[in-house]
């Protein structure tokens, strides 16, 4: 996989050179380029924003040198033997919420260039000027702002690279992610213990020392449902009850769960004692 990132702060993007993603690097199954956007200024204060049109406070980030700089970036991708086209993908507040299911997605595609913006953003005219000739996902990490897109590359640029076959040790690893396609998808990850079996009066629950494999994975199950229904109530309520077992349902009514007439979860009324 390729994957460019242009930026006005480069050392950002240091991380890239540690943890999975730099060893994935170091072994030749990752190239990472990453851009200095004023390289492609013309002006001695290598200038990238300006106000905006129609008044408002803050400032938008020029056309000019995105568009050079992506043309360059591409064209280099190009030159060094990348047949297929990049998918461009723009962190923003105002994009669809980045999923493990993009994350997926985008980890079979070799080549991503990200743009990273500053300030208020970029002039609309890139996305859509580049919008005509490449896939562009306008793609966001959460419902919060933040001072500039570069973390949220690295959130997303983590949780893609960790995804390719051979990045992780164990092969099975990311199965049981929160949010993985397959048994536990749209569940969060039940709680997780190591040794020693005892630390300060606290032990590990029994059925994990048990060896029963079967009663593990029920185990597991339950607690994954347990949590999501107290964190992410939201996706209990959006979950397909045709996913789920007898003994899940057998759960969720223990937590307060009840289907309702449109055959969805919603919270069970509480009980009114006479």
């Amino acid at each position: 996989m390729r994957l460019d990132v242009i930026t006005i702060f480069p050392e950002y993007l240091e991380p890239l050179n540690v943890s999975l993603v730099g060893k994935a690097r170091a072994r030749g199954q990752l190239d990472v380029g990453v851009h200095d956007l004023r390289a492609w200024t013309h002006d001695r204060h290598h200038t990238v924003d300006d106000t905006p049109y129609g008044g408002g406070p803050g400032m938008v980030m020029k056309p000019e040198p995105w568009g050079e700089a992506l043309d360059a970036v591409i064209d280099a991708g190009r030159d060094a033997g990348q047949a297929q086209p990049p998918v461009i993908i723009v962190p923003t507040p105002s994009g669809r919420p980045f999923t493990q299911e993009q994350a997926a997605d985008l980890s079979a595609r070799p080549w991503l260039v990200f743009t990273p913006a500053r300030y208020e953003g970029i002039d609309r005219r890139v996305i859509e000027e580049y919008s005509a000739r490449y896939e562009v996902r306008e793609l966001s990490i959460g419902d919060y702002v933040l001072a500039g897109g570069e973390a949220p590359v690295l959130v997303m640029a983590e949780a893609i690279v960790r995804l390719l076959p051979g990045v992780l040790g164990n092969a099975e690893s990311h199965r049981d992610d929160s949010f993985a396609a397959g048994a536990m998808a749209d569940l969060l990850e039940g709680p997780v213990y190591t040794k020693p079996p005892a630390w300060r009066d606290r032990t590990v629950p029994g059925v994990l020392v048990g060896g029963h494999h079967g009663k593990i994975a029920r185990w597991r199950r339950d607690q994954a449902l347990a949590r999501t229904a107290a964190h992410r109530p939201d996706l209990i309520r959006r979950c397909d009850p045709a996913t789920l077992d007898q003994h899940d349902l057998r759960t969720l009514a223990e937590l307060g769960w009840t289907l309702t007439d449109e055959g969805r979860f919603g919270r069970a009324a509480p009980r009114v004692e006479e």
